[in-house]
């Protein structure tokens, strides 16, 4: 059985400009076909805006409020909202509110660098 905590996690900066720490993936687990991590961004920081050529992606926030842009399509989000980014969609979130913006994001197949293209 595979278990991971997030208090034991290291934390790395994403091709993106989030900071994150991986639950599970390839590089930290067992997992294969999918990745786990909580993604943090301070406020008014945005990720760089970026599509992943393979990579579905669900963004499910957890803490803060932050706005949310996929291929030009913008919308405010706040804990408890779940965000689908599809292969090939362009996207970026930036935090919003005072408090750092923390989500939890889920990619089929794992992250990696590799699939994170930039402009």
């Amino acid at each position: 059985m595979d278990v991971a905590n997030l208090e034991r996690a290291d934390a790395f900066t994403t091709a993106d400009g989030s900071t994150i720490r991986e639950l599970f993936g390839p590089a930290t687990t067992n997992a294969a076909n999918q990745s786990l991590a909580e993604a943090t961004l301070a406020p008014s920081q945005s990720t760089q805006r970026h599509y992943h050529r393979r990579a579905e992606e669900i963004y499910y926030i957890t803490h803060g409020a932050g706005h949310m842009e996929i291929d030009g399509v913008e919308r405010d989000v706040a804990p408890g909202d779940a965000i689908l980014i599809p292969p090939g969609a362009w996207h970026q979130i930036t935090a919003t509110s005072a408090e750092p913006l923390r989500l939890l994001c889920c990619c089929s197949p794992p992250y990696s660098h590799d699939d994170t293209y930039f402009a």
